[in-house]
């Protein structure tokens, strides 16, 4: 196989896991090797990223600012559908995977590279997601997943790795739990967090104050949608990366986001996940609040027994496949009317929806109030009652006769 590979781009983040891939791929295989680091948000500083994919022997790194994209093309049509795996999980890293995977690909087709390497593990979830997007918008490249082909099988032996081939990186033997930090979400797993009875220790959260520490005073937002998508914060308009990275900060100063799950990995085992997701949890509950008042009842209704399957397609790695494009016209379908404000209150860990308004709404107090009214003649539910239990009339007089 090394013979056929003459260019390889590898999904680099700098990390302990690419960066003793990208020597091990040069070590392996006879081909030169380019670096494509994605900026989703990370924080981190890219130039040095860079530097150290050079000074490992790397002569061409691609490094691109994609925060926009992938919130405006991934992270909002995900939360358009309230997409939300096994009622906990909001899938930040889930919905990140595609977007660098299909980057990834173009860059390999550009440069005549035969084949595309990630540094995702065997046991986990993103193989599957780099994998299938690669296979769904370039099948003729080659994939070369290292850690279902090197000798090493545990993190620890890739940090003496490191050591041996004078490789810096930042996890330790002491510390090696595994993070994963984009613009909507940071993720912690492995190492220290295996146990599932320990609760994960609070200096390790980077995005949120522990709810102890949060404000004692509540902080109220009003956040402004358009057809389903977030689009101003306390009236000021803002683009979608920069919105989300606003309410990241609101919402991570007072604790709102942390989650910690065991989840049903899709490869078949279960894995415990501590999450960070602030600003997505304000959009999520203020999205939900918005639907409520301005989507109708069937269209709701039908629409949420979709999540949990449009949830599943993401989480599983199908972003770029025909059924989650399919699921995905039914959900922005039914975000057509989602417009108006919602206000959210933040205290000590929670976002609460304390108020909600818009011009679609289908809310109508003349009919709802239980004040007098001329609208609605409480005797009709008299008929409506005795139709809708017809069936269970007839079921118990069976029983009654069978007695």
């Amino acid at each position: 196989m090394s013979r056929a590979i003459k260019k390889v781009v590898l999904a680099y983040s700098g990390g302990l896991d690419t960066s003793v891939i990208l020597k091990w791929l040069q070590e392996t295989y006879d081909a030169e090797v380019i670096a494509f680091c994605a900026d989703l948000g990370q924080g981190e500083d890219l130039q040095t990223i860079k530097a150290k994919a050079k000074a490992l022997g790397v002569k061409k790194v691609y490094v691109e600012d994609l925060r926009e994209t992938f919130v405006r093309d991934y992270v909002f049509p995900m939360l358009r559908g309230n997409a939300m795996y096994e009622g906990c999980y909001l899938l930040g890293t889930s919905i990140a995977r595609p977007l660098i995977a299909r980057r990834q690909a173009e860059i390999a087709l550009q440069e005549g590279a035969e084949a595309v390497s990630h540094g995702a593990t065997g046991k986990g979830n993103d193989q599957v997601r780099f994998e299938l997007t690669y296979t769904a918008l370039a099948p003729t490249l080659k994939i070369i997943a290292p850690w279902r082909e090197w000798t090493m099988r545990s993190r620890r032996e890739l940090i003496e790795y490191a050591d041996r081939h004078g490789i810096p990186v930042t996890a330790t033997k002491a510390k090696p739990y595994s993070m994963d930090l984009n613009l909507f979400h940071v993720s912690y797993e492995g190492g220290i967090l295996e146990d599932p009875w320990k609760a994960p220790p609070d200096e390790i959260f980077q995005m949120t104050l522990s709810p102890e520490q949060a404000p004692d005073k509540p902080l109220e937002v009003e956040i402004g949608y358009e057809a389903g998508n977030p689009v101003a914060v306390d009236g000021k308009k803002m683009s979608p990366a920069t919105l989300l990275a606003h309410l990241n900060k609101l919402g991570g100063a007072h604790g709102v986001g942390r989650v910690d799950l065991v989840e049903n990995r899709y490869v078949g085992m279960k894995s415990r996940g501590v999450y960070e997701t602030p600003g997505g949890t304000m959009l999520h509950a203020a999205h939900r609040g918005l639907e409520s008042l301005t989507m109708d009842r069937e269209v709701l209704h039908f629409r949420d027994s979709l999540i949990p399957r449009f949830a599943d397609l993401i989480y599983n790695g199908y972003w770029f496949s025909p059924e989650r494009e399919m699921v995905q016209t039914a959900m922005d379908e039914a975000q057509k009317d989602v417009s108006g404000t919602v206000r959210v209150k933040l205290y000590k860990g929670s976002c609460t929806v304390v108020g909600r308004k818009s011009k679609n709404s289908l809310y109508r107090l003349d009919i709802a109030t239980f004040e007098e009214d001329d609208v609605y003649d409480q005797k009709d539910a008299e008929g409506f009652i005795r139709l809708n239990a017809l069936r269970l009339k007839i079921r118990a007089q069976r029983r009654k006769g069978s007695a």
